[in-house]
C-alpha cells in the first residue's frame, strides 16, 4: 500500500479556560438545524459541556465515532474532589447512554468540524468560544492509502439503483466512461 498525506482536523480543549457559557452548544445546534440556524436545541449539539458548577469545573466534550456496543471501561476520575464516571469524558455515541444521540430519531451524532460549502475557516464552536477554551488544529499525517473494498462500491451502486433505477445508473456510467 502506498502512503498518502492526509489532513487531520481536531479541536484541542483547554478545560482551565472554559467558563461553562455553553455558547459552543448553542451555535452547534443552530448550525446543524434544518434549515440552518432555524432553531437552537442543545440536545442536538455535537459538543456538550460536562459541568460541576459548585466547584466551577466545566469540560467541553465533542462527539466522536459511533460504537455499536458499550465499552467495558468503568473507571472513575476524581477532579477537585468530585467523582466523575469515565462515560462523562467519552466522545462516543453508544447504546448505554443518550449523550450524542439525536433526540427525536435516536441516531448517533458525530462532530463533522462544521464541514460546509463554502468551507468555514474553523468550526462554529471554536469561533464562538469567548475564552479560547476550544482551539482548532489541522495537521498533515502520512497514512496508508485505504483500498476501497468492492463491497463498499456494491453497496453504493445498489443504493443508486434503488433511488434512480438501473437504466439511469447505466446511462450515467456510459456517459462518464466517455470522458
Amino acid at each position: 500500500m502506498a502512503k498518502v498525506k492526509k489532513t487531520v482536523k481536531g479541536i484541542t480543549i483547554v478545560a482551565d479556560k472554559c467558563n461553562g457559557c455553553r455558547a459552543c452548544e448553542l451555535i452547534c445546534s443552530a448550525f446543524h438545524a434544518t434549515p440552518k440556524y432555524s432553531s437552537s436545541n442543545p440536545a442536538r449539539s455535537r459538543i456538550r459541556v460536562v459541568r460541576e458548577p459548585l466547584r466551577d469545573i466545566y469540560l467541553p466534550v465533542y462527539a466522536g465515532e459511533y460504537t455499536a456496543a458499550e465499552c467495558t471501561g468503568r473507571d472513575k476520575y476524581i477532579i477537585d474532589g468530585k467523582e466523575y464516571a469515565e462515560c462523562d469524558f467519552c466522545r462516543a455515541s453508544c447504546p448505554s447512554r443518550n449523550l450524542f444521540k439525536e433526540p427525536d430519531s435516536g441516531l448517533p451524532l458525530k462532530c463533522d468540524m462544521c464541514e460546509d460549502d463554502p468551507a468555514l475557516e474553523k468550526p462554529k464552536c471554536v469561533e464562538w468560544c469567548l475564552n479560547d477554551a476550544l482551539i482548532y488544529e489541522e495537521r498533515v499525517e502520512e497514512v496508508e492509502e485505504e483500498d476501497v473494498s468492492p463491497g463498499d462500491v456494491e453497496i453504493g451502486v445498489d443504493s443508486l439503483i434503488d433511488k434512480y433505477g438501473l437504466q439511469q445508473v447505466l446511462d450515467t456510467i456510459a456517459r462518464a466512461s466517455k470522458r
